[in-house]
Formats: C-alpha cells, structure tokens, sequence
C-alpha cells in the first residue's frame, strides 16, 4: 500500500512548491460527496474541488455521458471542425445566465482563461482600458489575473509587474467596517483623482467573493454598480466562477439581487470536474472581436461540453437549488448554535448564501482580531478526524463549508458533527 507520507515525499521532490495544498490527504477513489485515500481511510467531503463537483464526485449521469461522448471523439478543437455539443451548451448558456439582452457564449478551459476573455472584449467593445475590481476579489493566476485579484500574498508576490490600467477598491463588507455608501465613494473617488469614467472599460464583481471570504455583495452596491456602469458606458462583468451552477441556492449568485450583467463568467461547477468555463455575454459586446480574436486549442472540449449538459440536466432534474438551501440551513444553523455557545468566543461571524457558507474565526469576538492559528488548527483536527475542509479570506481566518450539493442530510450532519468537534479540539489546544 502507498501512503500519504510516501506519496508527499515523492510531490516534494517532484512538484513545485509554489502549488500549495490544504491538505496532505491523497486521493484514491470518490464517490458522492465521500473521499477515500490511499491508504484506504474515508473522508466527508466539504470542499467539492473547490466547488467543482456541485453534482458530486462521479455522479452516474455525467460518468455515462462522457463515456458515450469518448465513443464518437475526444477532440477536434472548435476553431476547426465544430461540434454541435459546444454551439448547443453555448445555446442553453445564453438563456440561463444572468445578463442583459440578447447574449452569445465563448467556451474556453478555465476560470482565469475566462476572465482574462471577459476583460478581453470589454476592452475591445468600448475601446478603453481600465478595469475595476475589488479588495478581496479573487480571478485566477494569470498575469491580468493576478492584477485583478485583491490579496497580494500569496498570489501576487515576486510575480510582478502586471499589466497596467487595473485599479482596486474597497469591496463592501460591513463586518470588516466597510458599508456600501464607503465603497461607493471610494469609487467615485477613484473616477475624480485616478481615472474618469470614460478610461475604464469594465468593472468585475464576484457576487459573493470566494477567497476573499465569502463576503456577499449587498444587493444595493450591486443596484448602484449596475446604474453607474450605465451611466458612463462601463460592461458590468460578474464573476461567477465560484458562486455558479446552484452553490447559492439559485442557479447564479447574482439572481438574488435581479440585477443583470453585461458579461458573466463561468468554470467550476459548469462541467462536474471537466475542465470547462464560459464566458456569457451581451451579444453586441462577445460580437466587437474579429474572428481568430478569441478561441483556444481546448476550449470547448467535447468531452466536457457533453459532461456540462449532464450536470445542467442534473441540477433541474434533482432540484439543486432547492437541494443547496437545504444543506446550508443545515450548516448555517449549526454554526449559530455553535457561535451562541460561551465557551465558543471565536466565531466572529457566520454567513452565507444557499450551501456556499462560511464561519469567520477572531481570538475573541469583543474585539473582532482574526485568528488563522484557530482556523489552522480547526482545519488540521478535521482532517485527522475524517473531514476536508479548506480556509478562505483575506486573513486566512475564514473556514468555507462547500459541500456537493448532491450531499445527503446525513452526510451534511456527520461533517457538522466532526466540524463542531474539530472546533472544540482546536480551541483546546490552543488555550
């Protein structure tokens, strides 16, 4: 039998040590929302690969779709023989997501390929350069990125410089003393001293911020955001990479607060652990490049198309955004219970949205200082006694519950149950 520690030894000196892990736990096989590892012990999964397999690790469904799909061809790449399953997912695309108007989809690998296009034929649309985003944001590791992303360690160190024209302001966040009117002005700030309305091309917002800490966008910001972009012409982009394909309780995040985007992006969840994203836009503005403007070798992989019609077809038919509210009153309530508890001072705050939820940990809750070392011991307990979870926020104080959405109750209720348990270990130890 391999194990963990062999395996990781053999990572170490083979693998880079820039790709982090939030665990040491080495996958054999997966089914559902449980992990098994080399060495044969059992895990509840609360990460879903980072909010990937919504669906659930092998879901039958997607397992036999790709199976047939793999029959008839793997790749023959878009840009050269087209294939129904990328013009038809492409189809269902423009009449789901969450945007103003008539709209065309682009299918490409990844959440950062996909962002990198959206900002793509911003630029190319309104001819201007600039890009806002926002303090605790996260849009992939590319160079432009890593520009947009708020949180400079880990992903921006020794990395630079990056691309110019990007600009950064306060995301709203009135737990860490940030409210909307703040971030408005900060924004109009940034208009009269940095750069007018007429330099900037797009603004990006995740509707509920993913690394940053699952920090939810209050719906007036994401009204104002909406009237402003309007207002001097700027293509409102929402990142739903993280938030997308019913993690929040609707099929997108940004269906909580009725307002449209002019360009969404779309990955993770999209393709149940197949490498596929999306970018979803306004017809007028995905139409501004020339052809050979946009495109990739694999961007809308046959395999993944047929995978990602599977978990559309999945999420309707088995309800999953009824399913994710289920599963985060779930947690949620427990996490309350938990917070209300006087031996339990560390829970400074918990939140969320569907069954994209998280509880944010402070040495005490009288002063509100973050607490990575609780979060880190929280985290190293669960994994010992058979729970994956994954930290998140700006000060690597938050942990984030994202369970597949396939999960049963009781499955939800034994990782709350090692979770609580975890916690109390945790804050033991460090007393």
């Amino acid at each position: 039998m391999t194990t963990n520690a062999e395996l990781q030894a053999r990572r170490t000196a083979a693998v880079p040590r820039g790709i982090g892990h939030a665990t040491q736990i080495y996958a054999k096989r997966a089914k559902n929302a449980e992990i098994w590892d080399e060495e044969g012990k059992r895990y509840v999964d609360f990460a879903a690969g980072i909010a990937v397999v919504n669906t659930g690790h092998q879901h039958p469904r997607i397992v036999e779709a790709v199976k047939k799909q793999l029959e008839d061809f793997s790749h023959v790449c878009f840009q050269v023989t087209p294939h129904e399953n990328y013009v038809a997912l492409a189809e269902r695309l423009n009449g789901l997501a969450p945007v103003a108007g008539p709209a065309k989809t682009m299918l490409a690998s990844t959440g950062a390929e996909a962002v990198e296009n959206a900002v793509k034929v911003a630029r190319c649309f309104t001819g201007r350069p600039g890009i806002i985003s926002f303090s605790g944001g996260f849009h992939g590791r590319t160079h432009m990125g890593m520009a947009l992303t708020g949180k400079a360690v880990p992903y921006k160190k020794g990395f630079g410089p990056f691309p110019a024209d990007i600009y950064n302001v306060a995301f709203p966040n009135l737990y860490h003393g940030t409210s909307t009117a703040e971030s408005l002005k900060a924004l109009k700030a940034l208009f009269k001293y940095q750069a007018d309305p007429s330099t900037i091309a797009g603004i990006i917002i995740e509707p509920v911020q993913g690394e940053g800490g699952f920090n939810i966008a209050p719906t007036e910001f994401l009204i104002a955001l909406r009237a402003l972009c309007d207002e001097h012409g700027i293509v409102l982009i929402a990142d739903e990479i993280q938030t997308g394909f019913a993690r929040t309780g609707k099929l997108f995040a940004l269906e909580h607060s009725g307002v449209k985007a002019d360009v969404v992006t779309l990955a993770k969840g999209l393709a149940g652990g197949f490498p596929l994203s999306a970018i979803v836009g306004r017809a007028d503005i995905m139409d501004a490049s020339g052809p050979g403007g946009l495109g990739g070798t694999y961007a809308g992989n046959p395999i993944a198309c047929a995978a990602a019609h599977t978990v559309l077809d999945i999420i309707e038919d088995e309800n999953l955004t009824a399913r994710a509210n289920t599963i985060g009153e779930i947690i949620l309530g427990r996490c309350r219970e938990l917070a209300a508890r006087s031996n339990l001072n560390c829970i400074g705050d918990v939140r969320g949205l569907g069954a994209m939820c998280a509880a944010e940990f402070v040495k005490d809750r009288t002063n509100g200082e973050p607490s990575p070392e609780l979060t880190g011991e929280v985290l190293k307990a669960a994994n010992a006694r058979g729970l994956i979870l994954l930290s998140c926020g700006t000060y690597g104080n938050v942990i984030r519950f994202l369970p597949p959405l396939t999960a049963s109750d009781e499955i939800v209720k034994e990782g709350m149950d090692i979770f609580e348990a975890s916690l109390t270990e945790a804050v033991g130890r460090l007393q």
